[in-house]
């Protein structure tokens, strides 16, 4: 999968989607970004999370938005690899086949 062209196009489908039904992409906008707000957890710690749910639901779309979102708020290879190693623990071998998405993700989103 080339990540850059897949989440291009999810971006420009997405868009699409907005214009058809605007109030509730924005409810669901509004809805994320009071999830993510940082509190008690850190909009990082969230946005693992998120990542560990979107490899658990098999979701590519979603793990390219939380790998950029995880990048923009300095996650290290390291802490990716634990959350992995987790989100694998957690989901067999399914989420396994998915985290090595999300590394391929971050490999190509970080450079």
């Amino acid at each position: 999968m080339n990540w850059e062209n897949f989440m291009d196009d999810t971006i420009a489908d997405i868009g699409t989607l907005y214009k058809e039904i605007p109030d509730t992409i924005s409810g669901f906008n509004k809805m994320g970004a009071a999830a993510k707000k940082s509190g008690a957890l850190s909009e990082k710690t969230k946005e693992i999370m998120a990542l560990g749910i979107a490899i658990a639901t098999r979701c590519d779309s979603c793990i390219g938005f939380h790998i950029k979102s995880l990048i923009r708020l300095g996650i290290t290879r390291e802490e990716l690899c634990e959350a992995l190693a987790m989100a694998t623990y957690m989901g067999g071998g399914p989420s396994y086949a998915y985290s090595a998405k999300a590394l391929k993700a971050f490999d190509t989103f970080s450079k």
